[in-house]
């Protein structure tokens, strides 16, 4: 399908600089710019692009000014990178979603569908479940007995929700998700083995959640493991039992936060970091990619290093740190200076 910057501009409420009825009909890299293609600009970085490659159009702030003439069409927003966001999303839409279930899928008893549901092959939905309206269930997809979706919710290829376990509207679990596998829980024994603790408790994800690809998600011992509104879990990431992840924080790849501790509000984690268990971080806190984080920390915080400590103290020390062959020889002139006295 095609569309006219002129119609692109009223979806983003911007404004027209150039031919407004240039016509779009994909997205495209920047460094890819060609006819047809529609693409932004958010990183000064990449501004010589727009001079060198051609597309169609360009999203750009409104305050842009070009150092050199343009000959794509601009259309001016407020915020390129959200705009794109609102962009990908009304052409993802043009492309008409599955609907129906089919005749390989299996529904255990006393569960309930919702309308315009679409249950993919081989997807397998326990007894007394819930499924809300609208809900995507691709192939290959095992919701365990009593478990809750809602509204609008999608379920990838492959992912496996444990019983009990709820899952709120608007959400996303990519393939691979797995939800409300046991909490790492063993009692020591006196003989060096474990004993096993049952882990009874369950998982609650409200509304507007997004989890990456091959993210694990443990039940609690007791209680819930609550991941709340708005939380953005990147692939490879690992919540432990009894878990809770405040509203609209979000977490990069390879990060894991052990069993008990609570993670605040619009939280950011960065790649690679690990938070121990029965801590607090508090809200708005940023951490840094690969830190461990050892103890609990106020609000507004920023973490690094390993354990992880206030930001701008670390990179004082890192400073020291790469230094240190020449503070080691200042010590060592020093010394000698001493010993001649």
């Amino acid at each position: 399908m095609q569309f006219t910057a002129k119609e692109i501009a009223r979806i983003l409420k911007g404004t027209v600089e150039g031919d407004e009825n240039v016509l779009i009909w994909k997205p495209c890299k920047i460094e890819e710019g060609e006819e047809g293609g529609i693409t932004f600009l958010a990183n000064p970085k990449y501004t010589h692009y727009i001079y060198e490659r051609h597309a169609s159009a360009i999203i750009v702030r409104r305050d842009f000014v070009p150092e050199h003439p343009v000959s794509s069409t601009l259309i001016r927003v407020d915020n390129p990178y959200l705009c794109v966001a609102l962009l990908l999303r009304t052409f993802n839409n043009l492309t008409k979603p599955p609907k129906g279930r089919s005749w390989r899928s299996k529904v255990g008893r006393h569960s309930k569908i919702g309308k315009g549901c679409y249950i993919g092959e081989y997807a397998v939905i326990g007894r007394n479940v819930k499924i809300g309206n609208n809900v995507k269930i691709y192939p290959q997809v095992y919701v365990g007995d009593h478990c809750e979706v809602g509204d609008n919710t999608i379920l990838y290829p492959g992912v496996k929700l444990y019983q009990d376990i709820h899952v709120g509207q608007n959400c996303i679990l990519h393939s691979g998700v797995v939800v409300g596998a046991d909490g790492f829980g063993f009692a020591p024994k006196e003989d060096g083995s474990y004993n096993k603790i049952d882990q009874i408790g369950n998982v609650v994800i409200e509304d507007d959640v997004e989890i990456g690809a091959n993210t694990c998600i443990d039940r609690a011992t007791m209680g819930n493991t609550i991941i709340r509104k708005g939380v953005k879990l990147d692939n490879l990431c690992q919540v432990a039992h009894n878990v809770v992840v405040g509203s609209n924080t979000v977490m990069a790849s390879q990060s894991g936060i052990a069993g008990s501790s609570k993670v605040g509000e619009h939280c950011i984690i960065a790649g690679q970091v690990g938070i121990v268990g029965h801590i607090e971080v508090g809200n708005h806190v940023t951490i840094a990619a690969q830190s461990g984080v050892t103890r609990s920390s106020k609000d507004n915080s920023i973490l690094l290093g390993t354990p992880a400590i206030d930001g701008s103290k670390q990179r004082r020390n890192y400073v020291y740190t790469r230094n240190m062959d020449a503070l080691v020889k200042r010590i060592e002139e020093l010394e000698a200076k001493l010993k001649d006295k």
